[in-house]
């Protein structure tokens, strides 16, 4: 009879995160959580031509709490979209957001309402709808202006309802 011991399930699970431990360490592997989200595509129809943004959705009470707090930086193109449903006044602030944002406030015919432009990190100034929104983009400061993204403007997601 022939015996063939089998390697512990515990030694090569410490072995295999000792592994992954050292690749963190030197820098080889990177994990980023923003990274690992998932991002949607977004259009805003402004009078210059179409924007195209790269978005996470922000659903879950949890999500639109913590939004895009703690960020050390936030790149062009992307965003976080706030789901706001139903339609409501919507408050916002910056507490704990390092990145100065353009908030664009969207009506559920996704219409764009208002836009607080570089809204100020680490402010707990409540920063308002100003009418009922559906949803809300951050984007980084500037970008509305860059753009020239204005009240009016349509936004396409399939959380708004075209008219």
């Amino acid at each position: 009879m022939h015996f063939q011991s089998r390697p512990r399930r515990g030694r090569s699970l410490a072995r295999l995160w000792l592994v992954f431990a050292a690749l963190l360490t030197v820098g080889w592997l990177s994990v980023d959580l923003a990274q690992a989200a998932e991002f949607k595509t977004l259009e805003i129809a402004t009078k210059s031509g179409v924007q195209v943004f790269s978005v996470e959705v922000a659903t879950t009470e949890e999500e639109k709490r913590t939004g895009l707090m703690y960020r050390k930086e936030l790149p062009e193109g992307r965003g976080m979209l706030f789901d706001f449903s139903p339609e409501q006044e919507v408050s916002m602030w910056m507490k704990n957001t390092f990145v100065s944002l353009d908030m664009i406030f969207i009506r559920a015919d996704g219409r764009i309402l208002r836009i607080a432009e570089n809204t100020e990190p680490q402010s707990t100034k409540i920063i308002p709808s100003r009418g009922l929104a559906r949803g809300v983009l951050e984007v980084v400061a500037g970008t509305a202006r860059k753009y020239g993204i204005a009240p009016g403007d349509r936004v396409a997601f399939p959380l708004f309802n075209a008219r």
